[in-house]
């Protein structure tokens, strides 16, 4: 059967596909510097080489994912003009100062980096080379700062005023410090530290059920679990607040998420389930008053319902799935490390029994789903929208026969880019294991059992 050609639905694919696999790479680019440098701080604390030596190899593994995400972001600014031109021409000069801030954030990070990784050990003060990291952190940081300004401004336009669709009289600032900034770069940032020390834990956790129960390892895991505590913590209350924007900014958005169709106070908040086509949700789990609380902090706080919205400006309610997704994953890996945390607490406890090391393992992948699905819901719960309330997506894509042939051709390219660096990192670390390292630096003696480092 012929299937009429798109230009538009194969944008909306291509970018997708960019999106997704850029932000596996951004993810740890922005969270991994914090704990390289808490590692390496660590390491001068405690004078305890085995930090340093982790600080060290995660700046190694790091090098790389930064390799490949400097491709991809690359990709995402060639298309925003090549699949988006009359988004870019209309909006492009109003996000023209965060996307340059962003590139100079990055170069600046970059900068650092390379001094970091070429002065190991040629410092007498260990504390020099430790100050080196510091600009990368804060470089990382902000790139996601500046870049998420720009997505920001995509859901709470401002800034501007329209003639002839034309954004006018553009004030940069307003346009980047919109309502939608404070959460969402919250959210954002601490996401990327959370998702980072679970993959890096996840590492730790393969390694010690694999057999290899030098200390190391379990410090690895405890650095990564005890961060991990304090990062899921602050996403929970970035996400308490990110409900109460949404509540006010895009309620819309947010009653697509929870399935709420009627206007109501003492609204519940609805997970899982099933849709049927009369809108009746089936077999969720319903939680009294909690989408009221999370909307205005109140029972009290009316919720505006998807009925009350036009049909052709809601965004699909599969959106739903990817809202609980993020929300599940991110209550488990708080329930994870703060167990781990707690029973290596107990001094006659065993806190990397094979149960808890699996439940660590599995929370490096849920992580980086919950990260996919994260974005998925905040730009597929805007849509008819690439700029909330004034371009649609339709508006703002190309007019090309071409973006079919595009999309193969990026396929290819991150299927090339994902097993090359899968292929380098495995080798990178396979090829040098921790314990061998150790024995070239003569730290073989330090694996003394360590419970609560």
């Amino acid at each position: 059967m012929f299937v009429e050609y798109d230009p538009v639905l194969y944008s909306r694919i291509l970018t997708a596909l960019t999106l997704g696999f850029h932000v596996i790479f951004a993810t740890l680019g922005v969270g991994v510097p914090l704990m390289i440098a808490i590692a390496e701080w660590m390491g001068i604390r405690r004078n305890d080489p085995h930090y340093t030596l982790m600080a060290r190899r995660w700046a190694r593994g790091f090098v790389v994912t930064v390799a490949v995400g400097v491709v991809t972001g690359t990709a995402i600014a060639l298309q925003l003009s090549l699949l988006w031109p009359n988004f870019m021409q209309a909006a492009g000069h109003t996000i023209g100062l965060p996307m340059f801030m962003e590139a100079f954030a990055f170069f600046f990070e970059a900068i650092f980096l390379g001094i970091y990784l070429y002065t190991w050990d040629r410092f007498k003060s260990k504390l020099k080379h430790f100050l080196l990291i510091i600009p990368i952190v804060i470089g990382a940081t902000a790139s996601a700062f500046f870049i998420t300004t720009v997505n920001s401004f995509m859901n709470a336009p401002q800034g501007f005023t329209i003639v002839d669709g034309i954004l006018t009289d553009v004030s940069p600032l307003a346009a980047m410090f919109n309502p939608a900034t404070p959460t969402k770069i919250a959210h954002v940032i601490v996401t990327c530290y959370l998702t980072s020390a679970f993959v890096l834990g996840a590492i730790a956790a393969f390694n010690l059920l694999k057999g290899k129960t030098h200390v190391y390892h379990k410090k690895a895991l405890h650095l990564t679990m005890v961060t991990g505590v304090i990062f899921a913590i602050g996403t929970a209350v970035i996400g308490d607040l990110s409900g109460k924007y949404l509540h006010e900014y895009q309620p819309e958005k947010l009653a697509a998420a929870e399935w709420h169709f009627e206007t109501e106070s003492e609204a519940p908040l609805i997970l899982g389930g099933i849709l049927t086509e009369d809108n009746e949700v089936r077999f969720a789990l319903e939680i009294p008053y909690a989408l009221s609380i999370l909307a205005g902090g109140s029972t009290d706080t009316v919720v505006v319902g998807l009925n009350d919205f036009p049909e052709e400006y809601l965004p699909p309610l599969w959106v739903h799935y990817m809202f609980d997704l993020m929300v599940f994953i991110g209550m488990y890996l708080a329930a994870v490390s703060t167990l781990f945390v707690f029973v290596n607490w107990k001094k006659n406890w065993n806190a990397f029994n094979r149960p808890l090391l699996w439940s660590v393992f599995a929370g490096g992948p849920l992580a980086m789903v919950a990260i996919q699905s994260g974005w998925l819901f905040a730009e597929v719960g805007r849509q008819p929208w690439i700029l909330n309330g004034v371009m649609t997506v339709a508006e703002g894509a190309t007019t090309s026969q071409h973006v079919d042939i595009m999309l193969v051709l990026f396929i290819i390219l991150y299927t090339i880019l994902g097993t090359t660096c899968v292929m380098v990192l495995r080798r990178m670390f396979k090829s040098n294991p921790v314990e061998h390292e150790l024995e070239k630096r003569g730290l073989v003696h330090l694996n003394s059992h360590v419970s609560n480092q």
